[in-house]
C-alpha cells in the first residue's frame, strides 16, 4: 500500500545550498521508487500560525522503500545540505 512523505519548508536560509540539495536528492528519491506528486510554492494557508513557503509530497510503494531511501548511504551524504539550508518539518502518511 502506498505511503507518502510530506515535507514543509518553513524558511530557506541558504538558497544555493538548498538548490544543490534538491538537485542531488531527486535522483536518489527516484532510485528508491519515490514519485513526486507535488512540489509547490503556491500556497495559501488557512491557519494563521502555519507558516510555510514550500511543500513537497512524494509517494512511495511502501514504508520500507521510503525508509530505505532516507536511510541510504547516498541520502546520508547529502542530508546535511537540507539540514544546513532550510527550516523544515516532515511526516510519513499511511492510508
Amino acid at each position: 500500500m502506498s505511503v507518502y512523505f510530506l515535507a514543509e519548508i518553513e524558511e530557506i536560509n541558504d538558497v544555493a545550498m538548498y538548490q544543490e540539495y534538491v538537485e542531488r536528492a531527486a535522483p536518489i528519491i527516484t532510485k528508491f521508487g519515490g514519485k513526486y506528486l507535488i512540489k509547490s510554492e503556491k500556497l495559501e494557508t488557512i491557519t494563521k500560525d502555519w507558516c510555510l513557503i514550500r511543500i513537497i509530497l512524494i509517494e512511495f510503494e511502501n514504508k520500507s522503500k521510503l525508509k530505505h531511501c532516507f536511510q541510504s548511504e547516498e541520502y546520508k551524504k547529502i542530508k546535511h545540505l537540507r539540514e544546513n539550508s532550510v527550516k523544515s518539518k516532515a511526516v510519513i502518511i499511511e492510508q
